[in-house]
This record gives C-alpha cells, sequence and structure tokens, in this order.
C-alpha cells in the first residue's frame, strides 16, 4: 500500500487486489479555488466527502472512476468502501452541512478519511471506525476540528499511524490553522515521509506513529 498526499484533503491510495493496483482518490480539489497544483490523476475509484469545489473536483481526475459521494457500504473493484455519515461543524450540519467519513479495505489495512469533520464522533460512528489503522484526520480548524479536538478524535479512534491533513501550507488561498499546532497539541515526535509504503505487518504495534507527508 502506498499513500501519498497531494495537499489539503487530497490523497493518492493505491494498492493490490489480487493481481490488480488499484488507485482511490479522496475529495479532489479545485486548483483556482484552493490555490494549490493538482498532479495529471487518474482513479478506479474516487470518494467526495462533500459537495464543496475544495473537496468535489471530480472532473479533475481521468480514466473514468467510480464516484462515490454518500453514507452506505460500497465493493469496486475489490476495495471495500464505508461511508459514515456525519457533520462539516459542531451544530449538527446547522453551519455547513453534512460530511462523510470513508473507511478503506485495501490490503487487509483500513484506512479512514474523516473529510472536513467538524466534531467529536459519536458511539454509531466509532463502532463503523473500529480497527482502523491509519487515520487521516483534519487538523486546521476553521471550517473543520482544530488541533485540540484533532487530537480528541484520535484519542476516540485509537489509530496505529495517524497523518494530518487540511491545514496551513505555502499558496493556499484560505486560512487554517498550522501543522506546528497540531505538533504541540498532540505532543508526539513525527516522522517526515514523501509517501507513506507501508503492509499490514509492519504497522507499528506499541505506540501510535505520526507521520506528515509532503507534497
Amino acid at each position: 500500500m502506498i499513500i501519498s498526499w497531494l495537499g489539503h484533503s487530497t490523497f493518492k491510495l493505491q494498492g493490490k487486489t489480487g493481481a490488480d493496483t488499484v488507485t482511490v482518490i479522496t475529495d479532489p480539489f479545485k486548483p483556482e479555488k484552493v490555490g494549490l497544483k493538482l498532479p495529471r490523476l487518474e482513479a478506479n475509484i474516487v470518494t467526495v466527502s462533500h459537495g464543496h469545489d475544495d473537496h468535489n473536483y471530480t472532473e479533475g481526475i481521468k480514466g473514468d472512476p467510480h464516484i462515490i459521494d454518500g453514507a452506505g457500504e460500497y465493493e469496486v473493484d475489490g476495495v471495500f468502501i464505508e461511508g459514515v455519515p456525519s457533520f462539516h461543524d459542531d451544530k449538527k450540519g446547522a453551519e455547513r452541512g453534512s460530511n462523510i467519513i470513508y473507511r478503506f479495505e485495501i490490503e487487509d489495512l483500513s484506512i479512514t478519511h474523516l473529510g472536513d469533520l467538524g466534531h467529536e464522533l459519536d458511539n454509531k460512528q466509532l463502532e463503523s471506525l473500529e480497527g482502523t489503522d491509519i487515520l487521516l484526520i483534519p487538523v486546521g480548524g476553521v471550517y473543520t476540528i482544530d488541533a485540540q479536538k484533532a487530537v480528541s478524535v484520535i484519542n476516540q479512534i485509537e489509530p496505529r499511524i495517524v497523518i494530518p491533513m487540511h491545514y496551513k501550507v505555502p499558496g493556499l488561498k484560505f486560512d487554517l490553522g498550522s501543522l506546528d499546532a497540531f505538533l504541540k497539541a498532540i505532543a508526539v515526535k513525527p516522522r517526515q515521509e514523501e509517501k507513506l509504503k507501508i503492509v499490514k505487518k509492519d504497522l507499528p504495534q506499541e505506540d501510535m506513529e505520526l507521520v506528515i507527508l509532503s507534497f
């Protein structure tokens, strides 16, 4: 399994399903909206957590992908996906509407992408996310959970690896909190990677790992 961060909430997940390689793109952003470059991408599957331009630019992905933009259970090209309903704010969607959390099962790894989550999780949501190995979590606040709430959600889910997303980076057109604020809040020494290459047997067995991906 290879996980690449393309900026904002966009990741490329690449894994094997049998003899085939499958590519999943999460929350593709519209470059002119976000201020970052989106590389030329092809995918089998694209997931959309909510209908904002910085998360739903599906027309930017080539390869006639299967697009998933709602709650429910799916199996596409050997990848199991569960969409878990949640909210984009802490007022049950009254301010920013709904958000879909996606849990992917690829190569015997469970990867959860929280989208633009705006609140801590309830018991039903946590039940759906039980056993998450790798957590992709927004940490920049303003439109999502902030650094402190991100730490609370991490403690709720208890993943083996955490990868932060949706924070301020050079070129981003709107204001978000910094990665440094999250690093201070979580107090776990991170390791920096260009891409995360991981198999089930190499997951940390004791302490959780924090991985910062470059893009």
